[in-house]
């Protein structure tokens, strides 16, 4: 379900826009009909009030948790079970934070990410991003979402913009809180800063050279390191969100002295942060984590030449921690890839 559609819904069974409006507020916190002050038996038309059953038993059906997987660092994993059958993972973050899926796998195929592993099966609709939220507001409250799960929104972007509009009104969530997660699609700049509610940017960059990005993110947008930070430099200044650059640490890949040298290169006087994350180890995939040595020396290399720099280590884990781990388990996907040297950088 989009939620023009609930909202259409709506309109036809009588709803005006303060009636819309509330029962958008009541389903985005997971509240219960009768909450607040002025029960909607008072305010609501009957015909509205006819229609409601069923058009909130279909909301509760978009979406259910099929398995919890709690982290020592107080995350929760989450494997939604979707109506059709489908599953894809949310995250409950420390700090009241939720990280939610766009999609169902992923087209962009980046090497060190299980998500992509068996392509892009369907894309997440807005009210299923909605109805992820719906369900982790059950278990804490969320007052920060980003859209880094499952997926890349950009591949869906007139779905995630409807369910980041709706987050940033009347599901209460300030807009730099939510966060737009990409490879880069030139789309994105566009149309975001066109948008009613612009959310923060993290731009997955993983290296400073073209071509190891090109073999790292083998399906995304064919956009230079340098083209990508011009274009969020531009979107961080109109927006005044600095840009969060992502940054995979992989053993031998992109943790050496030359991407410390192309980093302070490009982000030098940039209005943005680097996020360092150290790899979460996959079964089965021929790449490794740097030594916590290895990773804080860098961080500390480039806080040293001036780049804002944040060495974090990804939520839960302990409990399939990297992006679709969890559901490639429940499914007993078998992932094998071609074996690469440490000194070949994926050649």
């Amino acid at each position: 379900m989009r939620i023009h559609e609930l909202k259409r819904r709506l309109r036809e069974a009588g709803a005006g826009p303060s009636h819309e409006q509330r029962i958008l507020r009541l389903w985005s916190h997971a509240l219960p009909r009768n909450s607040g002050r002025r029960l909607p038996a008072t305010f609501f038309p009957s015909s509205l009030m006819q229609a409601l059953p069923a058009i909130e038993a279909e909301l509760a059906g978009l979406a259910r948790i099929h398995a919890v997987h709690p982290g020592a660092d107080g995350s929760e994993r989450l494997l939604v079970a979707l109506a059709d059958g489908q599953t894809v993972e949310s995250v409950l973050l420390p700090r009241d934070g939720l990280c939610v899926s766009s999609q169902v796998g992923c087209a962009v195929g980046c090497q060190f990410c299980m998500t992509g592993r068996d392509g892009l099966l369907r894309q997440v609709e807005s009210a299923e991003i909605i109805a992820q939220v719906a369900l982790a507001r059950l278990r804490r409250p969320v007052r920060k979402v980003v859209f880094m799960g499952m997926g890349e929104p950009a591949h869906n972007l007139d779905n995630v913009i409807e369910a980041i509009e709706l987050l940033g009104t009347v599901g209460n969530i300030g807009h730099k809180n939510l966060v737009f997660s990409t490879v880069g699609d030139p789309r994105v700049f566009e149309r975001l800063l066109q948008a009613r509610v612009r959310p923060a940017l993290a731009l997955s960059l993983h290296t400073t050279n073209a071509e190891l990005r090109k073999k790292l993110l083998p399906r995304a947008p064919n956009l230079t390191p340098e083209a990508l930070i011009d274009a969020g430099e531009h979107y961080a200044r109109a927006t005044g969100y600095p840009i969060q650059y992502q940054w995979t640490l992989l053993e031998g890949v992109n943790d050496g002295p030359e991407e410390v040298e192309g980093i302070v290169r490009l982000l030098s006087g940039k209005y943005g942060v680097l996020n360092m994350i150290p790899f979460n180890t996959v079964d089965g995939v021929a790449f490794g984590r740097p030594s916590r040595e290895r990773c804080e020396q860098m961080a500390r290399a480039l806080h040293e030449r001036g780049i804002l720099t944040k060495l974090r280590y990804s939520a839960g884990q302990d409990v399939d921690g990297g992006c679709g781990q969890l559901r490639a388990r429940a499914a007993e996907v078998r992932v094998t890839v071609p074996i690469r040297r440490a000194d070949d950088r994926l050649s």
